[in-house]
């Protein structure tokens, strides 16, 4: 990160979770506040900006996902995490459609949490421009010329495989619903063709990755989506294929 620690409001309504977080992600080298429920959350993110926020989803008073949604209103450029107990589609979907940037579950590392935490931040604090290569790995993606080099090699791709490949590396990092990706690449019309882009995915894979039974590049979110992973960063994400 920057010479200046990025700045986490960790929100969670039990108090021992949330000193624990405290000491271990500043002693990781982050500015760390505290919040018990979210209407403290909200209310501290008027009084002042935060790069990060840490969000439980199970409070009392305003739940964890409504407070999601009016984060996003008082700070729409915030990364959010949001905290879920049980490791389950509905709770991952539903955070990633109420505003969160990613998600971890309980029990989780540290060592993954810093590592989600650092990359929430690194993707929200990019520049607004988008360069017209995108790089990964041995991936060389120009979006003007429409071409794929892998190795320094051209790599053939249809125009579905290279809209697909292309929207996925440009949100790196970024856990992405299959129906997010569906009517993204293509139309708002698809939504529910699961395993049409599977099909995708499947011949993607056998064309970037070394092993396309072992990604690298794209990795299975089990029950939500697809993930984006450079292999060049240094966090190394698990992966369950379908």
């Amino acid at each position: 990160m920057s010479s200046q620690p990025a700045s986490v409001l960790v929100v969670d309504d039990e108090f021992a979770l949330r000193k624990a977080l405290r000491q271990s992600l500043t002693a990781g080298g982050f500015a760390v506040e505290e919040a018990r429920t979210g209407e403290e959350a909200l209310g501290a993110l008027r009084q002042q900006p935060f790069d990060l926020v840490l969000l439980d989803i199970n409070m009392p008073g305003v739940g964890g996902f409504e407070t999601c949604r009016r984060i996003r209103g008082v700070a729409p450029k915030t990364g959010i995490i949001m905290v879920t107990v049980r490791d389950t589609e509905n709770d991952k979907v539903d955070a990633l459609e109420a505003g969160a940037d990613d998600y971890v579950t309980k029990p989780f590392l540290l060592r993954e949490l810093m590592a989600r935490l650092r990359s929430v931040f690194r993707r929200t604090h990019l520049p607004e421009a988008r360069p017209a290569v995108l790089t990964a790995g041995e991936l060389e993606l120009d979006l003007d010329l429409s071409q794929l080099r892998r190795g320094g090699e051209l790599v053939h791709l249809a125009p579905t495989e290279f809209k697909l490949l292309a929207f996925l590396m440009q949100n790196e990092g970024v856990p992405i619903t299959r129906a997010r990706l569906l009517r993204s690449v293509w139309g708002s019309e698809y939504g529910n063709e699961v395993e049409y882009l599977r099909s995708y995915v499947k011949m993607l894979r056998k064309k970037i990755e070394r092993d396309p039974s072992k990604p690298e590049y794209i990795l299975t979110e089990p029950w939500v989506g697809y993930r984006f992973h450079n292999p060049s960063h240094e966090e190394t994400p698990s992966d369950t294929d379908e």
